[in-house]
């Protein structure tokens, strides 16, 4: 099992930050519960596979994040690379699928994903791929979204797992370099959308 590991200052090791909002740059937010997030960030590590850990703050309410984050049936809401999805199986239950259709610019024109888990209690969410034209085996990421504050105003840290097998030909750190880069990507994305509807939303409240 690979879970968070701590270092002496208390945070835990591994964490790659999207942007450097977080204090330190070290770790999540203070208010984030390091234990509670090293428990839901486990994965099943096999040999020839890598894994990484990144961190996202954004200004929204975690309410808000977590309602893009959760839609297993539309990720092009958030996410930039994926022109389409279509579910081939299930309605948002644990083991529902889906086929996104993925832009021009990656190496992949589809992705076919399953959802593992999905738990609005605790905001996490699951899933592995399981199929595609791409190189991204045994693929699976866990994403958690944690309410916390910036100067008085409520915000969201979104934390992104993952594991995935070294394609034959790279390594480890040539595969972890990549997803990185997608997941920065996506997250980069879901707090501009986030914040924006946080923005239209205060707006329309005035």
């Amino acid at each position: 099992m690979v879970g968070l590991k701590n270092e002496g200052c208390g945070y835990p090791r591994g964490w790659k930050l999207v942007d450097e909002e977080v204090p330190g740059g070290i770790g999540p937010s203070p208010a984030i519960d390091v234990d509670s997030v090293r428990r839901l960030h486990r994965h099943e590590l096999r040999e020839n596979q890598c894994s990484s850990f990144l961190v996202k703050r954004i200004d929204a309410p975690v309410h808000l994040v977590w309602s893009l984050v959760r839609s297993f049936d539309e990720p092009q809401k958030y996410k930039p690379f994926v022109s389409r999805c279509i579910m081939k199986g299930g309605d948002f239950e644990i083991g529902s699928v889906r086929e996104v259709n993925v832009k021009s610019g990656l190496p992949a024109t589809t992705s076919t994903e399953r959802l593992e888990r999905l738990d609005d209690n605790e905001r996490i969410f699951g899933v592995r791929i399981v199929g595609g034209d791409h190189r991204l085996k045994n693929y699976s990421s866990i994403i958690t979204v944690h309410p916390d504050c910036k100067n008085g105003r409520p915000g969201t840290t979104v934390v992104e797992s993952f594991t995935v097998d070294v394609p034959e030909g790279n390594t480890e750190d040539e595969t972890c370099y990549f997803v990185e880069a997608v997941i920065q990507c996506n997250l980069k994305s879901l707090a501009e959308i986030s914040e924006r509807l946080a923005h239209n939303q205060m707006q329309q409240s005035q």
